[in-house]
C-alpha cells in the first residue's frame, strides 16, 4: 500500500458536502438550524448514555428497510422501559418533516437519537427523568467514500471485548459506545482503521462499528449473533444468501479462520458492504473485494432499489 492508503479511514467516511453546513434538525418536535440545535447538559443522553439511536438510509424518498429499524428501536426503548412518546405513525411524520425541511430525497443518512430526557439532578436513577423524553434527528447528505468501495479497511484484533448479554447486550442500538470507542482507540494504536471485537470466549464478533463476515472456499460466515449488534444489513446479507444459494453460516470461529479467509467485509447501514485489506497485518486475499462481496453487493443493491421502488 502506498502512503494514501496508508491513511485511516473508517467505514462511516463520506464525500464533503458543503450542503451539511445549512441543515435543519428536528429537536423535539421543532425543526432548527444545526447551530441552534441544543440539548440540555442535564440530559440522560448527555450523562449518562441513557439513550438509544437508528442510523438510517434515504433512497428515492423512502427510508430503505424502515419497518426493520422501527422493530429495532420500539424494542430496544421498550426493553429499557423508555417512552418514545410518539407512536409509528408520529415517528414517520417527524422524519418526513425533516426530509422536507432539508429538501432532501436521495443519498441521505440520518441519525435518529432518543434519550430518557432531562434530569432534575445529575444523578444516575432513570426517575430523576421527569419532563419526557429528548428526540433528535440529524440528516446529512452523505455518500461512501469511493475508496470504501475499493480499497479495503485494515483492523486490529484487540484486547476490548463484547460483553455477556447480562452485562450490556449488544444488540442494544445504545448511546453507551465507550465499549467500542475504547475497542477503537486500541485499533487506533495498533496503527489499524477499526477494530475487530472478539466475544467473551475468544471467537470473531464484530468491529467496534459493524458486523463482519468472512468468505472460505465459497462459504460465506459470520458470528453465532450471541454477542453481535443486532444489525439489519446483517441480517438482510444472510437472508441474500440463503435465498441464492450462498452457503451462509453463523457460527464460532477463530482468528485462525479469519486470517486466512479468502475474502471478508463489514456490513452496516452506511456503507453497505465494506471490503477488509487486512487483519492484524495478515492481508485477507487481494486485499479487495472479492468475488463473493462483489456478488453480495449486487444482491443487496438490488434489494434495496426494490424495497424503496415506492
Amino acid at each position: 500500500m502506498n502512503e494514501s492508503e496508508n491513511k485511516v479511514i473508517t467505514t462511516h467516511d463520506a464525500d464533503e458536502d458543503s450542503r451539511n453546513q445549512e441543515i435543519k434538525i428536528y429537536v423535539n418536535g421543532e425543526i432548527v438550524h444545526r447551530d441552534e440545535a441544543k440539548v440540555s447538559v442535564y440530559d440522560s443522553g448527555f450523562m449518562l448514555g441513557d439513550g438509544m439511536w437508528e442510523g438510517m438510509r434515504l433512497y428515492n424518498g423512502t427510508w430503505a428497510f424502515y419497518e426493520e429499524h422501527m422493530d429495532r428501536l420500539y424494542n430496544s426503548c421498550k426493553a429499557v422501559c423508555l417512552d418514545i412518546g410518539l407512536d409509528r405513525d408520529g415517528m414517520a411524520e417527524a422524519l418526513r418533516m425533516t426530509a422536507e425541511a432539508n429538501n432532501m430525497t436521495t443519498d441521505v443518512h440520518c441519525r435518529l437519537m432518543v434519550t430518557r430526557g432531562v434530569k432534575v439532578k445529575p444523578f444516575q436513577h432513570p426517575s430523576l427523568s421527569r419532563s419526557g423524553p429528548t428526540l433528535v434527528i440529524i440528516m446529512e447528505h452523505s455518500k461512501p467514500v469511493n475508496r470504501l468501495k475499493s480499497r479495503g479497511i485494515r483492523l486490529a484484533s484487540v484486547p476490548q471485548v463484547r460483553g455477556l448479554p447480562h452485562s450490556q447486550d449488544a444488540k442494544f442500538n445504545s448511546h453507551s459506545k465507550l465499549n467500542c470507542v475504547i475497542a477503537c482507540l486500541q485499533a487506533e494504536a495498533a496503527g489499524a482503521d477499526e477494530a475487530l471485537m472478539l466475544d467473551p470466549h475468544g471467537f470473531v464478533n464484530t468491529t467496534n462499528a459493524c458486523n463482519f463476515f468472512i468468505v472460505r472456499k465459497g462459504e460465506v460466515w459470520t458470528s453465532s449473533g450471541d454477542y453481535c449488534m443486532n444489525g439489519v444489513t446483517r441480517q438482510k446479507v444472510i437472508d441474500l444468501c440463503r435465498a441464492n444459494d450462498i452457503p451462509v453460516f453463523e457460527k464460532n470461529y477463530s482468528l485462525y479462520e479469519a486470517y486466512g479467509a479468502d475474502e471478508a467485509f463489514l456490513t452496516g447501514t452506511f456503507g453497505a458492504q465494506t471490503p477488509v485489506y487486512d487483519i492484524d497485518g495478515r492481508i485477507i486475499g487481494e486485499g479487495t473485494a472479492g468475488p463473493v462481496t462483489h456478488r453480495i453487493r449486487q444482491l443487496y443493491a438490488d434489494l434495496v432499489k426494490e424495497n424503496t421502488a415506492s
